[in-house]
């Protein structure tokens, strides 16, 4: 075979360094953009994301060539230096350590999307470490507490 083909989606979820809820509705739309920008500059193509005060939900299409642990490192370097930029609230601004990246098939595509749409009614009810202990559970990543939280 002459070509190499693949489709890669995932669903990238992160937040702020000790979850403090420092992402305003006035920079999410703008981080949003930024976020697009260093995908398609890493030749990663955006679907949709979406963030709360303290977290975001990306998904993606992770280009054959790229490793999702530089991807990754290219999203959170990139947009905090941005935010940095964004004002004094964000001047000593840090996304967590870690972060949870999980495949997505073809067939769930459109569900992924509408669930990252609704994040704002998700966590009407639901604390990021509900939703994201779930995500873990859901897709049987061992995990200890102790060392989920920076």
């Amino acid at each position: 075979m002459p070509q190499s083909l693949s489709k890669n989606l995932i669903h990238l979820i992160f937040s702020t360094k000790d979850r403090e809820p420092v992402l305003t509705r006035e920079v999410r739309e703008d981080l949003h953009r930024y976020f697009a920008g260093i995908l398609k500059d890493l030749d990663s193509s955006p679907l949709v994301m979406d963030s709360r005060p303290d977290h975001v939900h990306l998904l993606f299409s992770l280009n054959k060539n790229l490793s999702l642990a530089r991807a990754v490192m290219e999203l959170k370097r990139g947009s905090s230096k941005w935010l940095k930029t964004q004002g004094p609230a964000f001047r000593n601004f840090h996304w967590q350590n870690g972060y949870g990246a999980f495949s997505v098939s073809q067939s769930a595509e459109a569900e992924v999307r509408r669930y990252i749409a609704r994040q704002e009614e998700h966590h009407r009810t639901l604390s990021f470490q509900e939703e994201y202990r779930a995500f873990l559970q859901r897709y049987g990543v061992d995990f200890d507490e102790r060392y989920v939280w920076d």
